[in-house]
């Protein structure tokens, strides 16, 4: 027995599945950010991991927008900083889980576990991940470097 309501229930089923596809294949924001924001790295400071050797709170104060994500600051000299050469002080694969990215997906990026190589800022997901990671750095850096493009182009 087809009703009116039955039909019109099946139909919104259809729309909604034929929309998935366009959902599923969204390209992966350049850098991670909170569900409920668009803040990276979880409002931490970009630049204080290198000029004060940990995570430094920042504040929408002082921020800016870097690849359609808000970097907040803990002072202007640090915004101004960043500002100057934003790629010297982003996280790398837009602080997504390093070592994620290096086995070919992303998850979000623990700004409380990360470490600066080479000059550059790495996030993992958690310590026992960042454990990992660290097992083989440079192994693990080769193989995000190569993923990341895909990555982002998925």
């Amino acid at each position: 027995m087809r009703t009116p309501k039955m039909l019109a229930f099946l139909a919104s089923g259809l729309i909604a599945v034929a929309a998935l596809p366009s959902v599923a294949y969204a390209k992966t924001n350049p850098v991670y950010t909170g569900t409920f924001d668009n803040v990276a790295l979880s409002g931490y400071d970009a630049v204080g991991y290198f000029t004060q050797g940990r995570p430094v709170k920042g504040s929408a104060t002082f921020k800016t927008t870097y690849k359609g994500a808000e970097f907040y600051f803990a002072s202007a000299a640090n915004l101004a900083k960043f500002k100057a050469n934003p790629a010297a002080f982003a996280p790398q694969y837009g602080g997504y889980c390093a070592w994620a990215v290096s086995q070919g997906y992303t998850a979000s990026g623990d700004p409380q576990v990360w470490k600066i190589v080479g000059g550059k800022l790495y996030v993992n997901y958690s310590r026992e991940i960042g454990d990992k990671w660290e097992k083989n750095i440079p192994g693990f850096i080769a193989s995000a470097n190569k993923n990341w493009p895909t990555i982002l182009a998925k």
